[in-house]
């Protein structure tokens, strides 16, 4: 019997072992170290007060005065405050246009529908440039207002065909059900359409705000009061070494760079994990279709 298992022990194959694991998590490490070193620097040096230069793992002089400096003075907080306004209502208006427009493309017996779908993805393909924009926005008299770096990119067709490629995928069973039981076009839109659209608002809604927080072309092409800026025209102002704030108590010049720099960071970071779950279902919306 020892005979027959030690045979047996023979000719069973060896497992192969495979490297792509582990050079896969070794890549990984070494992304995740690419990313997180850069941070942590700036994370140091926003609460270190020394002025000094190089990698530390931990300030020398801890203290809150850069944060202080960047929420209190006002060439500072005033650029914060036209960031926020700006990100809440354009992300509110970059999600209500296109739902709506969206909402009216899959109304099928809509007479011109096939024609305002046409135009619409013309505008994607075809677009006027830089200096015709720049004409059309000083006639509506929006130049240096914040309405320029509202409204203008809130009309985006792209996101528009998602949402109606989102919607197309809502069984339409649902939408004849409301109607029989008396529901009104905005009714099923408002009761129907956007509680099953969380994924699809949230992962758009996201996107909208990472990219209205981060916008400077908007700004530099449009604003030049400086009243008006946001905060990354600031940011970057203050890394050019230009229109430096005054530093509150102990806090040094590279300190306050360092805690504007997280302070910019710092909203998406938080608000991130709680709309991850939506946004990865989000992201291929109307990629598949059954």
């Amino acid at each position: 019997m020892q005979n027959v298992n030690t045979h047996a022990n023979a000719i069973k194959p060896k497992k192969k072992v495979s490297i792509f694991p582990f050079v896969n998590g070794l890549l990984f490490v070494i992304v995740c170290l690419i990313i997180l070193v850069p941070i942590w620097k700036v994370l140091v040096d926003s609460f270190d007060l020394t002025t000094g230069y190089g990698m530390k793992l931990w300030p020398d002089n801890f203290g809150l005065e850069g944060y202080v400096t960047v929420l209190t003075n006002p060439t500072l907080l005033t650029p914060l405050r036209n960031s926020v306004i700006t990100t809440v209502s354009c992300t509110f208006l970059g999600l209500l246009l296109p739902t709506l427009g969206a909402y009216v493309l899959i109304q099928w017996d809509m007479p011109g529908r096939g024609l305002f779908a046409f135009l619409l993805l013309f505008t994607m393909i075809f677009s006027g440039g830089m200096i015709p924009s720049y004409i059309v926005m000083r006639k509506l008299g929006l130049v240096n207002t914040l309405w320029v770096v509202i409204l203008l990119p809130a009309i985006s067709v792209y996101n528009l065909v998602l949402m109606r490629n989102f919607f197309e995928g809502i069984p339409n069973s649902l939408f004849e059900s409301a109607t029989l039981d008396g529901c009104t076009p905005m009714q099923t839109f408002y009761k129907i359409a956007l509680p099953l659209s969380k994924a699809a608002l949230a992962s758009i809604g996201l996107m909208f705000a990472v990219s209205y927080w981060n916008d400077y072309t908007n700004y530099k092409l449009y604003i030049t009061k400086a009243n008006l800026y946001n905060f990354q025209m600031k940011l970057r102002s203050m890394m050019m070494g230009s229109n430096l704030p005054t530093a509150v108590g102990s806090a040094t010049e590279n300190t306050v760079q360092n805690a504007a720099v997280i302070v910019a960071i710092l909203p998406f970071m938080i608000l991130y994990p709680f709309l991850q779950k939506y946004f990865v279902k989000g992201i291929n919306i109307g990629a598949v279709k059954e």
